[in-house]
């Protein structure tokens, strides 16, 4: 009887051992490391791991060396470190050449006429020197030991079309495509798609309207994605990419994204609602269409914009200091997973508050039931 009442006792013990804790992963895009010390980034990576955070994706520009020392400590805290590093917004440096740059529709270069922002300066993807370049610097990452992964953004056009909720912002109204947000025309894309379809595209008047053009800059970026995706992989490290919603309904209508054609790792979509005018119900169909479209080619992970100072939200007029309120997140969450997400992304650690650090702490820990 004694036994028998230890094995049970064994065997009670070992299951327990082996349930798993019920949590959602979490990854969260953050950046670094400045004037930080060691000591300080240790304390700021182990504080995320406590609160449930998983991964990171950090930036640090092309900055080894960086890379190097944080990884190492994001190691030591239990994270995963994938490098987050634009991929066709380049700044100004030796090795990138003015006729590098992506043309708009009335032949202005994002070299020195850069459409929205000042960091809009976007290479074209159709220039095999920027693709070397690239892939020589992704690589090149890549080989740190302790980084787990590359993480591509800005890995798209400029947007053709602003989401409605920045039209204020730029003081614009864009119902249609108009050319000095259209991208790219420089020479080489022109020859290349009147190469391949017979089309000069300059001298048709509404290119909006031609869907062979829109699929050529698709599949560009496509192609470019897909050939960083073998480079990396072959130095065994992962490869993901931040992209906009959709894909269809948003991704390719307005920054040339087909981004279930690619075959990254992962996707992180950027469901930032107020961008949209939207409601977390958004998040979810976002989700829900994301997770249709790449049908297990490779898991999504829901990006969360949120908001860094919730009580003055209403009274700013600026979208990108929106985001979701303390009271939104676990409706952002949970429309998430309910719509197929692997997970979610946090953008950014730093703007949470003490209360959506309560809220949030609770929804990772709950079980969803996909719709």
């Amino acid at each position: 009887m004694n036994k028998l009442f230890f094995a049970f006792l064994f065997f009670l013990f070992a299951s327990c051992s082996t349930v798993k804790e019920n949590k959602i992963p979490v990854y969260a895009w953050t950046g670094g490391p400045g004037k930080a010390t060691d000591s300080e980034i240790k304390a700021q990576f182990a504080d995320l791991k406590e609160k449930g955070v998983d991964g990171l994706m950090y930036n640090s520009g092309w900055d080894i060396e960086a890379y190097k020392r944080v990884g190492k400590i994001a190691k030591e805290a239990g994270l995963e470190f994938h490098t987050w590093i634009p991929t066709l917004t380049q700044n100004y440096n030796p090795d990138m050449k003015p006729e590098w740059y992506a043309v708009n529709g009335v032949g202005e270069s994002a070299y020195d006429k850069p459409a929205y922002a000042d960091h809009y300066h976007f290479v074209c993807p159709n220039r095999i020197e920027v693709q070397k370049y690239l892939e020589d610097m992704y690589v090149k990452v890549a080989e740190i030991p302790e980084v787990d992964g590359i993480h591509l953004d800005f890995i798209r056009f400029p947007d053709v079309i602003l989401a409605k909720g920045l039209w204020k912002k730029y003081n614009l109204v864009m119902d249609r495509e108009f050319p000095q947000f259209d991208y790219c025309y420089c020479d080489k894309c022109v020859d290349d798609f009147l190469s391949a379809t017979g089309i000069d595209i300059k001298s048709v008047e509404d290119p909006s309207q031609v869907e062979k053009w829109k699929q050529f800059r698709y599949d560009l970026i496509t192609d470019l994605v897909n050939k960083l995706t073998v480079a990396v992989h072959a130095k065994n490290k992962k490869i993901t990419a931040a992209v906009f919603p959709g894909p269809n309904s948003v991704a390719r209508v307005i920054v040339r994204q087909e981004w279930d054609k690619w075959n990254v790792d992962a996707v992180y979509p950027m469901h930032y609602n107020d961008f949209y005018l939207e409601g977390t119900k958004w998040i979810g169909d976002m989700c829900k269409e994301g997770v249709t479209a790449l049908n297990n080619k490779a898991p999504l992970y829901s990006g969360l914009f949120i908001c860094p100072d919730p009580a003055s939200k209403a009274a700013n007029p600026d979208p990108e200091n929106h985001g979701l309120s303390p009271e939104e997140l676990e409706p952002a969450i949970r429309e998430s997973m309910e719509n197929g997400a692997a997970g979610i992304c946090l953008f950014t650690p730093e703007r949470m508050t003490e209360e959506d650090w309560t809220i949030f702490r609770k929804a990772i820990h709950t079980s969803y039931i996909k719709k």
